[in-house]
């Protein structure tokens, strides 16, 4: 799980009955969204205590900075830190049940490109769970290349059409530091579909790169423009899909998330893109699933929202990350579970059969 926040609060100094109260009011919180009093949690705690121990064991959590008191209300609701002590070690998780996993890999596998299996697994999370549903494109090294073509457009610009393994085609338009003639782009493609076909982008890169140093002969100046081409295909691949997002007016439901202004900054920051990958590449790097709990992203139009993410792998390799974003009111028990199996099922749908 996520690295724990500076807030954070050490479970061992909070007392088992403390703690009990302390999952009673978050479940009950996340349940309602209204501040939970001393009487709610005297009926729900299955404990025979008075209302004023009752008051005295929330009054210590206040203190420990793991719930507050809206000034509107006697009750209280989960600071971050109450949020990230019941997620890290009060939480009751509820995996989904057999038939919905095997829902999921129904769906998953009824299709047959990797950018409908991607997009499909983002819808199946924004179901599941009612909120945002986030799912990178595999790595882009990872994209096994079949068939190039290029075609001269004007002002040294190129059409290139690139088709995958997968079946995806994927077209971009580069910009090369000089004009080409047709004859010379038919060339590039002629060298790269006859030498290169089956490999990753990144190893097609740098095999040209190899080849180049080891021959001296007129394929040269093929060689330089078959790698000039590459080089842009491989940067340009997947920039305008580093993920695919479904589910984002789901989010509009939730009235801590419904100000007009809140919901601006969200939709602004998933569309810009660039901070939320660095989250994302982050998660990539992690092992299993990551929990980032309002300001723990480190990143502010977030503040208010949890991202819970997990790696999937293809042949037991990191090829991407998936996620639920929504607000910190979240059932994390069930969407904990949907985001661990969802990333496993992607992974095998994505395996090459």
């Amino acid at each position: 799980m996520a690295e724990k926040s500076k807030q954070s609060v050490d479970a061992e100094s909070v007392s088992e009955r403390a703690q009990h109260f302390l999952k009673v009011l978050i479940e009950r919180y996340i349940r309602d969204g209204e501040p939970v009093g001393s009487r709610t949690l005297a009926r729900e705690s299955g404990l025979d205590l008075s209302p004023a121990t009752i008051r005295n064991v929330m009054s210590d959590l206040e203190e420990m900075g793991l719930v507050i008191s809206p000034h509107t209300s006697a009750g209280r609701i989960p600071t971050v830190s109450g949020y990230r002590m019941f997620v890290d070690t009060l939480v009751t998780l509820k995996p989904p049940g057999s038939d919905e996993v095997m829902m999921l890999m129904q769906e998953l596998r009824g299709e047959s490109r990797s950018n409908q299996i991607v997009e499909s697994a983002s819808q199946i999370l924004s179901g599941l769970t009612h909120m945002a549903g986030v799912v990178m494109i595999p790595r882009r090294e990872r994209i096994i290349f079949r068939h190039i073509e290029f075609l001269p457009l004007s002002e040294n610009r190129v059409l290139t059409i690139l088709v995958t393994s997968e079946g995806d085609v994927h077209n971009r338009i580069i910009k090369t530091r000089k004009a080409f003639s047709q004859q010379q782009l038919q060339q590039a493609a002629n060298l790269l579909n006859k030498h290169y076909t089956g490999r990753g982008l990144k190893e097609m890169r740098s095999k040209l790169v190899a080849e180049m140093e080891e021959t001296r002969d007129s394929m040269n100046q093929v060689m330089a423009r078959a790698l000039e081409m590459a080089e842009q295909v491989i940067e340009s691949t997947g920039e305008d899909g580093d993920f695919v997002m479904t589910g984002q007016t789901n989010l509009m439901d939730f009235n801590e998330l419904a100000q007009m202004d809140l919901l601006r900054s969200l939709f602004n920051s998933f569309s810009q893109k660039r901070e939320l990958l660095h989250l994302l590449d982050e998660s990539m790097r992690a092992e299993g699933v990551q929990i980032f709990i309002g300001e723990e992203s480190g990143y502010q139009p977030l503040d208010h929202c949890s991202l819970i993410t997990s790696p999937y792998k293809i042949d037991n390799e990191v090829a991407g990350v998936l996620g639920v974003i929504g607000p910190t009111r979240m059932a994390y028990d069930r969407v904990i579970p949907i985001v661990d199996v969802t990333a496993r099922l992607l992974g095998a749908a994505l395996k090459p059969r």
